[in-house]
């Protein structure tokens, strides 16, 4: 039986976050770090509503400035570098070694230039993934995608994994430093597989697929990725 796997394409395999702060280092020049509850300008404790009111609206201004630069710059999303150069060639070749059905899921901002699914699925093709199918969705993840029918799931957002657990019989996998041992600990209770990264997610997949007619094989990985 043909595997269906999904992917996250920002967090997982596309490195977004890098991107988003080199658009606001060029708006509003290196991010500075202060010291939390001091005021720069008064040299004490920022203990005012009034200053929190004002430095929640100069975030959310400084955040829309960043998001409008990245819509106005055409095919932004091609232009993103890979968390992992190898990991979209790696996932190729076992796709095709295991006869997996792949997708690729994301809820990319439109831009200047050709459409998301477009960028997405020509930034694929550039990191060596032949044919990709992109998804563009919108809303809950897990209704989005629940006629996929998907037997796995990879992605960098907890609530997302969450969403495919409880609308779908997907197994999540959550990518998640192993630092981050809240996160760890609440997905694990809630039966969702973790990996490191995507390289340590493909090796779970990889051996999943190569299980599927070692019942006893699949139960021992489930204990150790996390899903009940």
């Amino acid at each position: 039986m043909s595997l269906r796997v999904a992917f996250d394409v920002d967090g997982v395999l596309a490195d977004f976050t890098t991107a988003y702060r080199e658009a606001e280092a060029r708006l509003f020049g290196p991010v500075k770090t202060e010291t939390a509850g001091q005021c720069e300008d008064e040299g004490g404790p920022c203990a005012s509503a009034d200053s929190a009111r004002r430095d929640v609206r100069h975030t959310n201004r400084k955040r829309a400035a960043v998001w409008e630069a990245i819509r106005s710059t055409p095919d932004f999303w091609v232009g993103l570098q890979p968390i992992d150069p190898n990991a979209v060639r790696q996932l190729y070749t076992l796709m095709l070694e295991h006869r997996w059905e792949v997708f690729f899921l994301t809820q990319r901002l439109e831009t200047l230039g050709d459409t998301v699914q477009r960028q997405t699925q020509r930034w694929l093709h550039e990191q060596g993934f032949d044919m990709p199918s992109v998804i563009v969705t919108s809303g809950s993840r897990g209704a989005s995608v629940g006629p996929l029918c998907l037997h796995y799931y990879v992605g960098d957002s907890a609530t997302n994994c969450v969403d495919l657990a409880s609308n779908s019989r997907a197994h999540s996998i959550l990518v998640v430093s192993d630092e981050d041992e809240t996160t760890l600990a609440n997905t694990r209770r809630m039966g969702i597989g973790t990996a490191r990264n995507i390289e340590a997610a493909l090796v779970i997949l990889d051996s999943a697929s190569a299980a599927q007619s070692q019942p006893h094989v699949l139960q021992h990985l489930a204990r150790l990725v996390g899903w009940k």
